[in-house]
């Protein structure tokens, strides 16, 4: 599981102070003074759980969030303020923040959300992974099997796909067997599993 923290704060006393916290805990800081650096290097970037300030000059940590979701980074999000702010609060965790804490941060309120957020991290990249291993497994099919597939997952039986494809049945259950042998299951739930995953953006 990935154990980078990356910060960005304005205050260099906030970045040191929070920065040797967190390494006395054995995560992986990265700190930036502003949401400019940060957005140049975000991309090659592990995926990691951000920390941002919520007032900085020229953009927020707001609007830092919404501009590295616009570039598709939606990693867990700890926001960080001096200020109390309801409002921003409420913007905060509608743009995704998983919390949104008070200067002086308690420390440990800060490590607890950096450990939800590489938990929440975990599960996202299980998904990803889930999600790779379905359409290798597609790419694979042949344009026959793919078809066959899907009416697998819209919960047909061998009969109702013979009929809709104009095979015959023992044609249909070859199909199947040859999905099943490249897939490492016959269940139709893994089935279907496999095919909603792979299209789940389309």
């Amino acid at each position: 599981m990935s154990n980078c923290v990356y910060l960005v704060d304005d205050d260099e006393a906030v970045r040191n102070a929070l920065t040797l916290l967190l390494e006395t805990v054995g995560l992986k800081v990265r700190s930036f003074a502003s949401p400019d650096t940060f957005l140049i290097q975000a991309a090659s970037l592990a995926p990691g759980c951000l920390i941002l300030d919520i007032r900085m000059p020229a953009i927020s940590g707001l609007k830092l969030q919404e501009k590295l979701a616009d570039q598709g980074i939606t990693w867990p999000t700890v926001v960080i303020s001096g200020h109390g702010d309801i409002e921003a609060c409420r913007r905060a965790f509608r743009n995704g923040a998983i919390d949104f804490l008070s200067k002086p941060v308690d420390e440990q309120d800060l490590i607890d959300a950096i450990q939800k957020g590489h938990a929440e991290l975990e599960a996202q990249e299980q998904i990803s992974a889930e999600r790779a291993e379905a359409l290798a497994l597609i790419n694979h099919l042949s344009g026959r099997e793919k078809e066959v597939l899907e009416m697998i997952a819209k919960g047909l039986t061998t009969k109702q796909i013979a009929d809709a494809l104009s095979l015959s049945p023992r044609t249909v259950e070859s199909h199947r067997a040859a999905i099943a042998a490249k897939a490492g299951t016959s269940s139709p739930a893994e089935l279907t599993r496999y095919w909603l995953e792979a299209n789940e953006d389309q």
